[in-house]
């Protein structure tokens, strides 16, 4: 959802309203990114994108902390048995200053040609480092924001691969970008042979599986 209020509706006294995308200039977003000020602590994530920013908290519970676990130990272990290079990010931000700031749950670098990000705590520069490969958002409460104005924001950023998982069914909604666009896939173009419904499986077995149970299976299936 986008707010066409004006700014001075929802950034007043330093306080910002979460969850909704607010009209804002990149100076006043960066007053808060950077900043974080007393409202927000480490957990909150920032977006801007077209002259809009947006703040969230990220979950607590386990629903999209499992997701974010059992994502993560399929991409990396799909890429170790196919000799993939790849680097995990979890929360980073990335930002091109003046224009956007995106802060996915999952981020990747894969292939054989990408340069490792300095390691701070600083956002990374988008005018000195590309864009994460493939970028995953994990959503219950934002997944029409995860398929509407984030949508568009990373067919912006440079990334080849977005995937927005919807914790609630355990459906994982795949996209390849190219030329600012994006499409539907339902096999990963950046990890060839990675099926999207494979994924959603292993989402639905972690209900009820631990997780040594879920990495046996994958690494049957990813050997053969």
């Amino acid at each position: 959802m986008v707010s066409s209020s004006s700014t001075q509706n929802k950034l007043t006294q330093n306080k910002l309203v979460t969850d909704i995308w607010v009209k804002a200039t990149w100076e006043e977003f960066i007053e808060f990114a950077d900043d974080k000020n007393e409202k927000f602590d480490e957990k909150a994530k920032f977006y801007y994108h077209d002259g809009y920013m947006r703040s969230e908290m990220s979950p607590i519970g386990p629903l999209h902390a499992r997701h974010n676990s059992i994502i993560s130990s399929i991409i990396k272990l799909f890429a170790t048995l196919k000799n993939i290079r790849i680097v995990e990010l979890n929360n980073a931000s990335f930002r091109s200053s003046g224009r956007s700031e995106l802060q996915p749950d999952l981020s990747y670098y894969i292939g054989l040609e990408f340069k490792l990000p300095p390691r701070s705590n600083k956002p990374i520069n988008l005018n000195e480092f590309p864009s994460p490969t493939l970028v995953v958002e994990i959503g219950a409460t934002s997944i029409n924001d995860d398929l509407g104005m984030k949508r568009l924001l990373y067919e912006q950023s440079g990334s080849q691969e977005y995937w927005v998982v919807d914790a609630n069914v355990d459906r994982v909604i795949a996209f390849s970008i190219a030329d600012g666009r994006s499409g539907q896939i339902d096999e990963s173009e950046v990890l060839k042979g990675l099926k999207i419904e494979l994924v959603e499986e292993a989402l639905k077995k972690s209900q009820t599986e631990e997780d040594g149970e879920i990495n046996r299976w994958l690494l049957d299936i990813f050997g053969k």
